[in-house]
């Protein structure tokens, strides 16, 4: 009988697994499948936004993206604004991360940390004369399938607070 080419041999023995030999490293556990990554997943769902009037203020889908690695924000205001922002756990700092872009040419990035069952970032912007603001936004589940979401800015260091937008959300 006469025996295959070499290189067909060589294909059939990579194809074949081998019995009782090691298979290679066991899988890698998922990059982002830490507890801590997973802090600000109450927030995930397809939302209706209201201000504390019940008036609404818009609509909002938070989506998991890169394989679990960060969220991504769409907002679409009443009024009709619109903006993203992109939020993830930055593992080297240990601190949560958020910048959010919107349709006027706006950016506000945001650090902080998820304690006391609410996330809280912080990040400093300058107003029309350019004086720092410093804007504090807090997420919390108040209720299954809600969430309120507080932004307070001060310019006076953090002496006192002005609510920029108080927004309760409604999971549909």
């Amino acid at each position: 009988m006469r025996r295959p080419p070499l290189a067909l041999q060589l294909l059939l023995a990579l194809a074949t697994p081998s019995l009782g030999t090691a298979q290679g490293p066991p899988p890698r556990a998922a990059p982002c499948a830490a507890p801590e990554f997973h802090q600000f997943d109450f927030w995930i769902g397809d939302w209706e936004v209201q201000n504390p009037d019940g008036s609404m203020a818009g609509s909002n889908r938070i989506e998991p993206i890169l394989g679990g690695c960060a969220l991504q924000e769409n907002w679409s205001g009443a009024g009709g604004g619109s903006g993203k922002s992109y939020n993830m756990y930055d593992r080297r700092r240990k601190v949560w991360h958020q910048t959010w872009v919107d349709a006027q040419g706006n950016m506000l990035q945001l650090d902080g940390a998820f304690a006391d069952n609410r996330m809280t970032l912080t990040g400093e912007t300058r107003d029309s004369s350019g004086r720092p603001v410093i804007n504090r936004i807090i997420w919390q589940q108040t209720a299954p399938n809600r969430v309120r979401q507080l932004w307070e800015s001060s310019s006076d260091g953090g002496k006192s607070w002005t609510v920029a937008f108080d927004g309760r959300y409604i999971k549909r």
